[in-house]
């Protein structure tokens, strides 16, 4: 098996270390291949493969972190065959989120997910995912 270096905050660490020792993983390396299997596996639904989709994504983050509104704006225009609507709001007295309704191709939501998760100083990213057409969400499991 390969070592592979990987960078993050000391706080996330001490979550992946405490996550471990409370669900019984051997370690955090266990954790991390879980999560990334995980994380590679979200957007491979055989089921959703071809059909007209759309997704709700969530994204939250502090208020004095101007960058990231400036990001999804750059998101909005980039995206803006996938992007069909956008919301800000802020929430508490530090806290801004950004509400993004995207229509599309499981790849093209993928994409824009992904480029919305990789942003640097956001929170939390959060998704959605529902076929639109007339089959209904998962009809071929009925």
């Amino acid at each position: 098996m390969s070592v592979v270096s990987v960078s993050m905050p000391e706080a996330l660490l001490e979550r992946i270390d405490q996550f471990a020792d409370e669900h019984g993983y051997t370690g955090r390396s266990e954790v991390l291949r879980e999560a990334s299997r995980s994380l590679l596996g979200e957007f491979q639904d055989d089921r959703l493969d071809g059909r007209p989709l759309m997704a709700v994504v969530t994204v939250v983050f502090e208020y004095d972190s101007p960058s990231v509104e400036e990001a999804m704006i750059h998101l909005r225009h980039e995206h803006e065959e996938v992007v069909t609507s956008s919301f800000h709001s802020h929430v508490g007295d530090h806290l801004c989120v950004e509400l993004f309704v995207l229509e599309g191709s499981l790849d093209d939501i993928s994409t824009v997910v992904g480029e919305i998760r990789a942003t640097d100083e956001t929170l939390t990213t959060d998704y959605s995912l529902l076929p639109v057409d007339d089959v209904g969400p998962f009809a071929e499991l009925e």
